[in-house]
């Protein structure tokens, strides 16, 4: 994976970010919840139901489960390689997240803080490190999106397809990144 646009943050071409998405596996959400009114559970849940391996890490839920999966305290009890580290806190502490995820062992390829979250000293960091950041953005939108799911909603994509969405066999359409347009 590649570094991000040499003008900055300020946009992320699709095909950035559909190679981000289509890549990660293991993503760590710092920030996680069990409280469904919360966008951080909306959000895990959105990508758990797409397949993604979601932990959920919040020291105040750690032995608790979120959505059947456990809680960890920190990035640092992880038991096996995260491919993405999503941070679900404020930016004031998104330079803490960032540099506890660069002293894991392998490092995370992406770091990615969520809307209005953005720090460019740890984005900085972490690129220096060969970590691709992406700020104030939503996996779950930028997936719905780039899926064409949020079309539904009447929200423009900037995405055209004459193809159909298949039913998932459960009476609803789910749309995948990995369809050809």
């Amino acid at each position: 994976m590649t570094a991000i646009l040499s003008g900055g943050h300020e946009r992320y071409d699709d095909g950035t970010i559909r190679g981000i998405l289509k890549a990660m596996r293991t993503i760590a959400i710092v920030g996680a919840t069990n409280n469904p009114a919360r966008p951080s559970y909306i959000v895990f849940k959105y990508l758990k139901e797409r397949g993604f391996d979601v932990i959920p890490v919040n020291p105040r839920l750690a032995g608790h489960d979120v959505l059947g999966v456990p809680a960890v305290a920190s990035l640092s009890v992880i038991d096996r390689p995260i491919d993405m580290v999503e941070i679900f806190r404020a930016s004031t502490e998104a330079g803490g997240v960032t540099d506890e995820a660069l002293t894991l062992d392998p490092l995370p390829k992406v770091i990615w803080m969520q809307l209005s979250v953005r720090d460019d000293a740890a984005a900085a960091r972490a690129e220096a490190k060969g970590v691709v950041v992406i700020m104030n953005r939503c996996p779950k939108i930028e997936y719905g999106r780039l899926s064409g799911e949020i079309g539904w909603q009447g929200i423009n994509s900037r995405i055209l397809s004459a193809k159909r969405p298949a039913l998932s066999g459960k009476g609803f359409q789910k749309l995948t990144i990995d369809r050809k347009l």
